[in-house]
């Protein structure tokens, strides 16, 4: 299964943010952590943010800060999320798939989705940024 690039840059936002400590980042600055387009972050960090996993303020002082319910969030809740829940493979398409009415793989392929949601779920955004990964975020963030 391969990840939307914003269901890969959601995490990497969260956990970029909870390592933040007391410093609150802009999204400018952790889209150039990233080194993804602004354009991206910012939409990503808006989905975060109606999602109440960060908290975004403008202006001055302003920048990016996880929230509680970021820093527990299940890594699993948050791929769901961001993922959506179209199945793995496409059967009803523009050209339907002629095994349809008698397919097995379908099923199959759902069941292995779930099992790998399910597998991040226990999973959250502080259990991410634990040694050794935490360290490495905060030297990526001092780059710059």
């Amino acid at each position: 299964m391969r990840l939307l690039r914003s269901t890969d840059l959601a995490l990497r936002v969260l956990m970029r943010l909870a390592v933040a400590g007391e410093s609150t980042p802009t999204t400018r600055e952790v889209a150039a952590d990233m080194d993804v387009p602004y354009t991206h972050a910012a939409k990503v960090v808006a989905e975060l943010q109606h999602l109440g996993l960060l908290a975004a303020r403008r202006g001055r002082g302003g920048g990016l800060a996880l929230t509680g319910e970021g820093r527990t969030a299940s890594v699993g809740a948050v791929v769901r999320t961001f993922e959506g829940d179209g199945d793995v493979v496409e059967c009803e398409g523009a050209t339907p798939c002629p095994l349809h009415s008698a397919c097995r793989l379908r099923g199959a392929l759902k069941r292995a989705q779930e099992a790998f949601f399910a597998s991040l779920d226990p999973l959250t955004v502080a259990d991410m940024v634990a040694a050794p990964t935490g360290p490495v975020l905060l030297g990526i963030s001092r780059r710059h």
